[in-house]
C-alpha cells in the first residue's frame, strides 16, 4: 500500500508533463477525487486483430499507431460472457465461476445460466465468484458508468456501477457513444473515473455472414466510426483518457460439411448436453456413467474429449464445479451438433484459446502508454491489473500480471506492478 501511495503521489506530479498527451488530464474534480486521466474500457465483440488495416478502419489504425498494440490470447472458452468477465475480474473462467455462455451449478438446481435464452443472467449468484473492477472502484468511492458491458447490469456482491443498463442490441454504435460522451459533458459536476463501453456488432455479422463476409466489414466500418466520434467527442471535452480497446475472442469460418453429431461420440440416452458447438459440455445420464466414459475414450477424427479432472492443463479449466463431467473440443472450423438439422452459423468461436483465430485485440493509448509500440502476446487477465494500476487502485489477487504491460508504459507508471 505504502508504495502505492508513493506511486500517486510522484504520478500526479509529473502527469501534465507526460509525451503524448496533447490535451490536459481530466481534473481532479472532474474524475471522481483521483486526479488521474479517466479509464475508459472499449470491447469490440469478436473483434479478430487482422480485421485492421484492411480499410476499413481509419480510426482504429490511427488509435493504434498513436499508443500499445499486442495479440492477446483469450481464456478458455473463447466465447463472451466468460471472456468479458475475465478483462474485468483478472480471473480465469475456472476461477471466477462463469465457465461458458451455457452453465449449470449444482449449487443453484433448477437454474440454467443461458446467454441464448436469456435466463439466470441477472442472478447474482452466478458471478459473486470474481469482483469487476467496477465494484472495487464503488467501493473507494470512485464513480464508474458502463454501457452494456455483460454482468454490469448485476448486483454484484450488492453493488451495481453508477450508471448502467440493461442490454439492447437496438442501440446502434453511434448512439452508444453519444451516451458515453455525455457522461463526460463539461455541465456535469462528476464524471466517471472507469467508463466501459461495448459493441456487440461485429460478432453478430461475424456469426450470421462468416469473418470475411461484406457484413462483417460494413459492421466493423460501423465500430470504427463510432469510435472516431468517441475519440473526436472526447478531444472537444479537452479529455485526455487512457483508453483501452479489447475483443474477448476472434472468430473462425464454419460449415456444414464440417460438422460431427454427438451421437457418433456416444449412445444419445448416456449423456446430458449442457452445451454444444465448438465444444460440448456433456454430463452422464443415472446409469450411464461407465458407457459414456467408454465411449468418450475413445479416439474421434476431430474432436478431443476428456473428463473434467483430464482436461490439459493449459487450458485452466475443468477444476470449476460448474464445468460438465466431460469436454468435448471439437478443431477449428468444425461444429459439434446435437442433430443434423441444427441451425449452423457462418461464423463461430468458443475453440481452443491458442487457435490463432480465437486471438483477441488489445490497443492502448494515452497519458500512460508509449506510442508505435507493439508487445509480445499477452493473456487477457492481464487487463484487470492494468486497469487497475491506471485508477490508482491495488488489484485483488487474480491470474493475470501487469508485467507482460510494463514495456509499453511511460517510465513513472513502470514504477510499480
Amino acid at each position: 500500500m505504502a508504495r502505492y501511495l508513493v506511486f500517486l503521489s510522484v504520478l500526479l506530479a509529473v502527469l501534465p508533463g507526460l509525451s503524448g498527451c496533447d490535451s490536459p488530464p481530466v481534473s481532479s474534480g472532474q474524475d471522481n477525487q483521483t486526479g488521474l486521466p479517466p479509464v475508459i474500457l472499449v470491447s469490440i465483440d469478436g473483434f479478430r486483430p487482422d480485421y485492421l488495416h484492411r480499410g476499413d478502419t481509419p480510426a482504429l489504425d490511427a488509435f493504434a499507431l498513436s499508443g500499445v498494440t499486442a495479440a492477446m490470447h483469450p481464456s478458455f472458452p473463447s466465447v463472451t460472457f466468460p471472456n468479458h468477465y475475465t478483462l474485468v475480474t483478472g480471473l480465469r473462467p475456472d476461477h471466477h465461476g462463469i465457465v461458458g455462455n451455457v452453465m449449470t451449478d449444482p449449487d443453484i438446481p433448477g437454474e440454467i445460466f443461458s446467454v441464448g435464452r436469456q435466463t439466470g443472467l441477472d442472478d447474482p449468484r452466478w458471478w459473486n465468484g470474481g469482483t469487476p473492477a467496477w465494484v472495487t472502484a464503488q467501493m473507494h468511492g470512485l464513480m464508474t458508468a458502463v454501457m452494456f458491458w455483460p454482468g454490469s447490469d448485476v448486483p454484484i456482491l450488492n453493488t451495481r456501477p453508477d450508471i448502467w443498463y440493461h442490454f439492447d442490441a437496438r442501440r446502434t454504435p453511434e448512439s452508444r457513444v453519444e451516451t458515453v460522451l455525455s457522461w463526460f459533458d463539461p455541465a456535469k459536476t462528476r464524471h466517471p473515473a472507469l467508463s466501459l463501453l461495448y459493441f456487440d456488432g461485429v460478432d453478430h455479422a461475424g456469426h450470421k455472414s462468416g469473418p470475411e463476409s461484406p457484413q462483417t466489414r460494413a459492421a466493423i466500418r460501423e465500430v470504427d466510426h463510432a469510435l472516431s466520434l468517441l475519440f473526436a467527442g472526447l478531444a472537444q471535452r479537452h479529455v485526455a483518457a487512457n483508453i483501452i480497446i479489447v475483443s474477448d475472442h476472434g472468430m473462425t469460418a464454419l460449415s456444414p460439411k464440417r460438422t460431427i453429431l454427438l451421437t457418433s461420440l456416444a449412445p444419445g440416452n448416456a449423456m446430458s448436453v449442457v452445451t454444444s458447438g465448438s465444444y460440448a459440455g456433456l454430463n452422464p445420464t443415472p446409469g450411464h456413467e461407465r458407457e459414456l466414459a467408454r465411449a468418450l475414450s475413445r479416439p474421434h477424427p476431430h474432436v478431443a474429449c476428456w473428463p473434467r479432472d483430464a482436461i490439459p492443463e493449459r487450458l485452466h479449466y475443468g477444476s470449476n464445479p460448474r464445468v460438465p463431467a466431460y469436454l468435448c473440443l471439437a478443431d477449428p472450423g468444425w461444429s459439434l451438433i446435437r442433430d443434423p438439422h441444427d441451425h449452423l452459423n457462418a461464423g463461430g468461436h468458443g475453440y481452443d484459446n491458442a487457435a490463432p483465430d480465437m486471438t483477441a485485440l488489445f490497443l492502448a493509448s494515452g497519458p500512460a502508454f508509449l506510442s508505435h509500440k507493439t508487445l509480445p502476446p499477452i493473456e487477457n487477465v492481464d487487463v484487470y491489473p492494468l486497469v487497475m494500476m491506471l485508477l490508482g487502485l491495488l488489484p485483488l489477487p487474480s491470474d493475470g500480471s501487469l508485467a507482460p504491460l510494463q514495456s509499453g508504459l511511460h517510465d513513472i507508471y513502470r514504477a510499480i506492478q
